[in-house]
């Protein structure tokens, strides 16, 4: 018996994002992990800076008889782009294309129409909001804190 689409719906958006193309120089991290400045580019599932929780959800019956539950998944998100340099712009552009590869990636398309249920852990997904920061520690920094918003039915 399932209580929640959380854990299923994490393990299916690491492997989308795992699997694309444009992603293969960048680490996909399942949550936190310990600050590795050679990691220039990357998106953690899961976790953002500063946040206390990786996932927010709630439930509520969806209609009467008690038989189902509808649930909102909120997963927080955070993609980084780090430099050696001084190109604050590089870095600011880089990591809204890294947010914009893991948007695209929630899309339907021809070769991927189960996408948007995050490979049927969901209902939908969409990526809905975010939060941009950006540093000078050991070179340039950028990140955007993001959010993907889900639908689930249990």
């Amino acid at each position: 018996m399932q209580t929640s689409r959380v854990p299923a719906a994490l393990e299916a958006l690491l492997a989308i994002l795992r699997a694309r193309p444009a992603l293969a120089d960048v680490a996909v991290v399942d949550g936190p992990t310990a600050v590795n400045l050679t990691q220039r580019r990357r998106i953690h599932i899961g976790w953002q800076p500063g946040a206390e929780q990786a996932v927010a959800l709630e439930q509520s019956f969806n209609g009467a008889g008690a038989r189902t539950r509808d649930e909102q998944i909120l997963i927080n998100c955070y993609a980084e782009s780090r430099g050696g340099d001084k190109d604050m712009a590089l870095r600011r552009n880089d990591v809204f294309d890294l947010v914009a590869e893991a948007e695209q990636a929630l899309r339907a398309t021809n070769e991927a129409p189960e996408a948007p249920t995050l490979n049927g852990a969901v209902l939908w997904s969409e990526l809905t909001t975010g939060d941009l920061v950006q540093s000078f520690s050991e070179g340039a920094s950028a990140g955007l804190a993001f959010t993907i918003a889900c639908r689930a039915r249990i």
